[in-house]
């Protein structure tokens, strides 16, 4: 029978339950999710991220597999194959070559003392790689670690410790560098000559006065990034509970502030590695990277100036690997900082 319209009178069928299909188109409300998982979620969304990641895996792919079963070593000298162009072959190859013998091609010719090209531009790359990845961490370390004692202490133990970082600013890197280079380089070629240290001469006496200014001066911009993010999280009342059951301060921020700035931590990080491989690039250009005849792509660059107007590949290569490994980590380092954004939820 159907209801009178001016009737006071409710419908039953209002209060009906609902059904699975109705609960379902009510709910607006997406999984709960956390934060890495959502952090990955919206980092595969980003395009740019994802094909700038698959560079670096090629990238690293290139520098530390390939290397291992190339044909030719960054340091083999092959005589009467000098100052070849891409993809020639020598006399002595192509005498080879019709005698039936099979000879791998060199891809990027060869440079005035008839190593291969290709293999020392993959071997630089590996080399800058390392220097960024290390050097990188040397910052994360050592900033995190004294940016968290600063801003969670504050006061004057803030100040004192932040005026030492406003003066280490001030400090030329360049010149810190240079005469790092010199002060060790007798104890350390002494040092190297011990069962056990032969590594030094590996790397090399200006590649370890690198690290130590990295060590030194670049760990400050990661130090005050995660200060103002201690001074924030600080605050927070699960700090202020730890503080109350008698949790020492240590403890408080390594397992509180420390793990609450992860995100932070691995997008700053990100973003150094550029700027390491970058620095490390730009001082072997100098002559102060890698000992010869290991390969850096700063000296590969500064060597193929001499020969510029005959081959202009042999800059052109190692220059376009520092190009390709420096945008890919600076376009991921901007997709882990829009993933792991917490203010930035789709």
């Amino acid at each position: 029978m159907p209801k009178n319209k001016l009737s006071m009178q409710l419908n039953v069928e209002d209060f009906l339950p609902a059904s699975d299909a109705e609960k379902e188109s009510l709910t607006v409300m997406r999984k709960s999710v956390g934060f890495w998982k959502d952090g990955i979620r919206r980092l595969k969304k980003n395009k740019i991220s994802m094909v700038s990641l698959a560079v670096i895996l090629v990238v690293f792919v290139l520098s530390f597999v390939v290397p291992q079963f190339y044909p030719y070593s960054y340091e083999q000298q092959i005589r009467g194959s000098e100052n070849l162009a891409p993809m020639q072959y020598s006399q002595k190859e192509q005498t080879a070559m019709d005698a039936g013998e099979n000879v791998f091609p060199h891809i990027l010719g060869t440079d005035n003392l008839g190593r291969d090209y290709a293999v020392r531009v993959m071997m630089g790359s590996r080399v800058s790689l390392m220097v960024g990845l290390i050097a990188s961490c040397i910052i994360l370390l050592i900033g995190s670690l004294y940016g968290s004692i600063a801003g969670f202490f504050g006061g004057w133990v803030d100040m004192i410790m932040m005026r030492i970082v406003d003066m280490i600013y001030t400090v030329p890197d360049i010149l810190i560098i240079v005469l790092l280079s010199v002060a060790f380089d007798q104890p350390l070629k002494a040092l190297s000559q011990r069962p056990g240290f032969q590594w030094i001469q590996i790397i090399g006496v200006n590649l370890i006065s690198i690290f130590v200014v990295f060590a030194l001066l670049y760990w400050v911009g990661m130090a005050r990034i995660v200060r103002s993010q201690i001074l924030i999280l600080k605050e927070q009342e699960y700090v202020t509970a730890a503080r109350a059951l008698g949790a020492s301060s240590g403890h408080i921020i390594k397992k509180h502030l420390l793990t609450n700035c992860i995100g932070t931590l691995i997008v700053t990080t990100t973003l150094q590695i550029p700027s390491s491989i970058f620095t490390e690039s730009f001082l072997s250009f100098l002559g102060l990277g890698v000992a010869a005849p290991m390969p850096s792509l700063g000296s590969l660059a500064s060597a193929a100036l001499n020969g510029l107007q005959s081959y202009p590949h042999r800059l052109f290569a190692p220059a376009l690997a520092i190009s390709v490994i420096i945008l890919s980590f600076n376009l991921l380092g901007d997709g882990l900082r829009d993933a792991f954004d917490p203010k930035l939820k789709d």
